[in-house]
């Protein structure tokens, strides 16, 4: 590497000073964390409030002395939180391998020479080099440059802060912008480096719209199970029940809290984070794969996600006239080598313009804000004739923001070429000059342009789009996600890029500076109206993704660099490149390993997937929730009987509802819901069929148990009390209905033909109803085996019985078909189910 000539309070420490100080406990040997650690997973996924919920119904159960029902609910949390746990433990360890084999090394000044060491070699009073990019890693003071800082990870605010010799810097912090040197003062375990998360992402918590109802739904019934407790623990302090009975009823109510909902919601983002590896996409939390069925607006850079964020200079044109080409190329390689703050462009042009670099008087980096950077050139004391910047302020940036400093207006002719190069896909720059060097701003970023400048060239760039980039787009038009294209480039340029990879030719596009001059109004209204938004600074970046989301939408931000990083944090759903930097994966919710964009489309669809997965369950077990409370109320008003006996109830949610809902994710197809309320969404299919089952259960249960008590007293045995001897035959016949009609649900769910078509679309897939048949046939074996029957305490039915629940099970899906179909509950209700959105 190219050894600077440092000044002596960067000569940095000798040999043996760094053991020195090694030895004396000085060194950086905290072990810098790479993600989340082992017990902070552990934690985010016990400490919730459904496992709270969960282990107040299993105290309940131990208090009332009914351990395997306590034994069950405890199941459910620990299969949760095993689940969980696993797939983020999986995410943890590839994050940790990646950050291995990314992880930078320190570029310190030791004996007057830069060298590359791993950042646990460092010890205090090392002298560091920081470039743009860069993440700083331990705390110290800036000893030389001027740098802006990203410290929205210690203060949460994102505003770039400027740091000037003398300032303070501090360990899992950024140089966005700028290059300096600093000195090591705290190190290892005193390093905020250590209490930090300074890893490959900074772990964020949110709870997807999915997962919010589903709490809700599970926070309803835990009151209604709540006011049943009450009522069971007034009727025992009544001794109107027996403790026998208030432990049973206690049980089937706490059944009413649908614990499997969230083992199965759990156990579907498991699966898709699985699928997901083999896409090389690495989900590092369990609902981002269900956030993903939420994005509607997805917003990208176009350096890096449609580009490969490789740029090639293709043409230099002279604009002094009678200036030769030499002599500009000269010019700007001399420029690009000089500079200590490169970019891709700055590669580029030294890629193109080899020349030997120049020790200059100052240096303004290249900003978003700005679009343009400086670099100061004095004389020469060794060459003072050689060619190339040799005196002067050399200004290379966007035409439209240097054309502002212009001495005069650019000729008509090279704005216009310049115009044209933009519209065909090419970045072009302008490379000016001013003869009078301005002094040394203050902060770098309120440094002026000089209104003198001499125009000198236009630098021509190509980019290099990615691989498969038009079938990707075409997956998410597929996908039914709008695009938005963001980029600090010409608007021109960018549209000519997208109209490359299929996106159309008549995309609207605005500019940064038409969005500055806009009202809030009008920057909202713009952010939904257009598809391209060029010349943008990171704030309107972060600006435009807020306004997508106050409309409503739900925004998924992928990018690159450090300049994506707001936007990325305002985003539902943060997608980072395994290559950007690390302030990009630092704000990321998902990384592509190894860059796969091409990749993106299809985990919008697995997200789309395990959300309508998830929706079909939540369906099924509303219809069982709602119908086994509403039999509760029925019953205790009409006998002050219990329905069901604990056991009863765990078959019908086993059989009719939980098994059958292990084959939705599999086997769900992706698509945008209808609606997207979930809530909403089953209106239409839980409403109708819960009102019908309901009665028709409490007429089967009722039927029975006046047939029950008929004949008893027929044998002249003399009634005293209905216990649960009397009651096992009324009991299992209404197992067997809401089993039966349970399972007759799912064709409905996911019409296989025409004729099941009633609430829902055809889907035309057998494999739902071939389950539900098949686990008819488990039910019917579980009764016919002496050992399952008593176990579960059914009573074995005539196979007249049987015969007739089945009539009874087709007999009301023919009637919900026909209420489905003919609207009977919209026209009585006043509005269509179906249709509720809002």
């Amino acid at each position: 590497m190219n050894q600077p000539n440092l000044p002596p309070h960067l000569q940095g420490l000798t040999r043996s000073e760094v053991l020195e100080r090694r030895a004396a406990g000085q060194g950086n040997d905290a072990p810098l964390k790479t993600s989340r650690s082992y017990a902070q997973i552990l934690r985010e996924n016990i400490f919730t409030f459904i496992n709270f919920v969960f282990v107040a119904i299993s105290v309940v159960f131990l208090f009332l002395g009914s351990f395997s029902d306590a034994i069950l609910v405890a199941a459910v949390i620990l299969s949760s939180v095993v689940i969980n746990a696993i797939q983020e433990v999986a995410a943890k360890r590839k994050l940790d391998e990646i950050a291995l084999l990314t992880r930078p090394k320190a570029t310190v000044v030791r004996e007057g020479r830069e060298q590359d060491i791993d950042p646990s070699e460092i010890v205090a009073g090392d002298v560091l080099v920081l470039r743009s990019g860069d993440q700083i890693l331990v705390d110290g003071e800036l000893m030389a440059g001027e740098i802006a800082a990203d410290e929205s990870l210690l203060t949460g605010e994102s505003d770039p802060i400027e740091k000037e010799t003398g300032s303070p810097v501090f360990s899992g912090t950024i140089c966005l912008s700028g290059s300096g040197y600093y000195l090591a003062q705290k190190v290892g375990r005193n390093s905020l480096a250590h209490q930090l998360t300074e890893s490959a992402r900074t772990f964020r918590q949110m709870l997807t719209p999915l997962q919010s109802e589903v709490n809700l739904v599970i926070r309803i019934f835990m009151i209604i199970a709540c006011f049943f407790w009450a009522l069971v623990a007034i009727g025992f302090i009544a001794k109107a029940i027996s403790f026998n009975e208030t432990v049973q009823r206690s049980a089937v109510i706490a059944g009413l809290v649908p614990s499997g909902l969230y083992l199965t919601v759990t156990l579907s983002y498991a699966l898709a984070a699985v699928r997901m590896v083999g896409k090389r996409v690495l989900i590092q939390q369990a609902n981002a794969v269900e956030s993903l069925s939420n994005i509607d607006v997805l917003c990208v850079d176009k350096t890096g996600t449609l580009t490969a964020n490789r740029i090639q200079l293709t043409e230099l044109w002279p604009i002094v006239p009678g200036q030769d080409l030499a002599t500009l190329t000269q010019q700007v390689g001399t420029y690009a080598a000089s500079t200590r703050s490169g970019n891709a462009t700055s590669e580029a042009i030294a890629l193109g313009c080899p020349a030997p670099g120049q020790e200059p008087l100052y240096e303004i980096p290249f900003s978003s804000a700005r679009k343009w950077s400086a670099i100061a050139f004095g004389p020469d004391p060794i060459a003072p004739q050689t060619a190339g910047p040799v005196v002067g302020y050399y200004v290379l940036g966007a035409p439209e923001m240097v054309s502002v400093g212009l001495a005069e207006p650019l000729p008509p002719e090279w704005r216009d070429q310049a115009q044209t190069l933009a519209r065909q896909g090419f970045r072009v720059l302008l490379f000016a000059v001013s003869p009078t060097i301005p002094p040394k701003p203050a902060k770098r970023d309120s440094a002026p342009l000089p209104q003198d400048l001499q125009p000198l060239g236009l630098l021509v760039f190509s980019d290099e789009l990615r691989p498969s980039v038009t079938e990707t787009l075409q997956g998410f038009a597929e996908a039914g996600i709008r695009l938005k294209i963001i980029s600090g480039d010409n608007p021109d340029t960018v549209r000519a890029i997208a109209a490359r990879v299929g996106l159309g030719e008549n995309l609207s596009a605005v500019s940064g500076a038409d969005l500055a001059a806009m009202t809030e109004a009008e920057f909202a209204q713009a952010a939904i109206e257009h598809q391209i938004f060029g010349r943008i600074v990171p704030e309107q970046k972060a600006r435009l993704v807020t306004a997508l989301r106050r409309a409503g939408n739900y925004v998924a931000m992928i990018g690159d660099g450090v300049n994506d990083v707001l936007s990325l944090k305002q985003a539902n759903l943060g997608i980072a490149m395994e290559s950007g930097s690390k302030a990009t994966r630092s704000a990321a919710d998902i990384v592509l390993l190894g860059d796969s964009f091409e990749t993106l489309p299809y985990t919008f669809l697995e997200g789309q997937r395990i959300g309508n997965g998830i929706r079909d369950v939540l369906k099924l077990f509303m219809v069982r929730v709602f119908c086994v409370t509403l039999l509760i109320l029925c019953t205790g008003q009409v006998l002050g009987t219990f329905p069901l006996l604990n056991k009863h109830s765990a078959v019908v949610t086993i059989v009719a509802v939980g098994l059958p809902t292990f084959g939705f994710p599999l086997w769900a197809r992706p698509g945008k819901p209808r609606q997207k309320s979930v809530l909403k969404s089953m209106l239409n299919f839980t409403l109708p069929a819960t009102l019908t089952l309901t009665p028709i259960a409490v007429a089967v249960y009722l039927g029975y148990l006046v047939t029950t008590i008929w004949n008893a007293t027929q044998t002249g045995e003399e009634l005293v009390v209905l216990n649960d001897a009397l009651l096992a035959v009324p009991r299992s016949a209404l197992v067997t209905l809401l089993v039966s009609c349970g399972l007759l649900l799912v064709p409905f769910l996911k019409p296989p033909a025409g004729p099941w078509v009633a609430a829902e679309p055809l889907c035309g897939d057998r494999r739902y109803s071939l389950l539900a048949l098949g686990l008819l046939g488990i039910y019917a074996g579980l009764v016919a085996l002496p050992g399952t029957r008593e176990f579960f305490e059914l009573a074995l039915l005539q196979p007249v019985d049987y015969l007739l629940i089945g009539a009874i099970a087709l007999s009301w899906c023919l009637l919900l078909r026909y209420i489905w179909r003919s609207g009977l509950f919209d026209r009585f209700l006043g509005f269509k189910l179906s249709d509720w959105n809002h």
